[in-house]
């Protein structure tokens, strides 16, 4: 959505290797995704501050609010929410060796957490009133996992209608593809 030139490169997240063969724990020690280094050697993770960072750099696409603007804290508030309710509470999921009626329990809290967007959503167009912003394009991902981790979220009609009109963005769409997600 920001335009901005840059390289993907693909980490295998079970053996935590680079392409090349090499550990990717020495570039990231923290060993998950995603992860920026900047030309100039410079590096930053977690998902809410990497946004932020990538919006700042192109204003013109109007996906931050301005620094120091209401507008600004409350997406921040919702990239937050977004981070510690919504990413951390699928962690579990992901973990092959956790029993079934834990992950179910899990499943509920997350899906509540969603239930609170879809709520949102029925007031505005975008999580933080009726501009496209980071926000989304965070959540949209994370959101996305519910239909990986088999959790029925079809009773979130506002939620689903707002992961739509994202999913059909050009810049999503070629996301998607480049993902291998479509």
């Amino acid at each position: 959505e920001a335009g901005l030139a840059y390289e993907a490169i693909a980490v295998n997240l079970k053996t935590h290797t680079l392409a090349d063969g090499s550990d990717y724990r020495a570039i990231n020690p923290l060993g998950y995704v995603p992860f920026l280094v900047l030309d100039d050697g410079h590096t930053l993770s977690e998902c809410a501050v990497l946004v932020q960072y990538i919006a700042d750099l192109a204003p013109a696409k109007n996906l931050i609010s301005m620094t120091g603007s209401m507008a600004r804290y409350q997406q921040q508030e919702m990239l937050n929410i977004i981070a510690t309710e919504l990413h951390k509470g699928f962690s579990p999921l992901w973990n092959p060796a956790l029993p079934a009626e834990v992950k179910e329990g899990f499943k509920q809290r997350v899906l509540g957490r969603m239930a609170y967007l879809d709520g949102i959503l029925a007031k505005h167009e975008y999580l933080t009133g009726n501009n496209y912003g980071v926000d989304d394009i965070y959540a949209f991902v994370v959101t996305g996992w519910a239909g990986m981790m088999g959790m029925d979220t079809s009773a979130l009609t506002h939620l689903n209608a707002w992961r739509a009109r994202i999913a059909a963005r050009p810049a999503v769409q070629a996301t998607l593809k480049a993902e291998g997600l479509i």
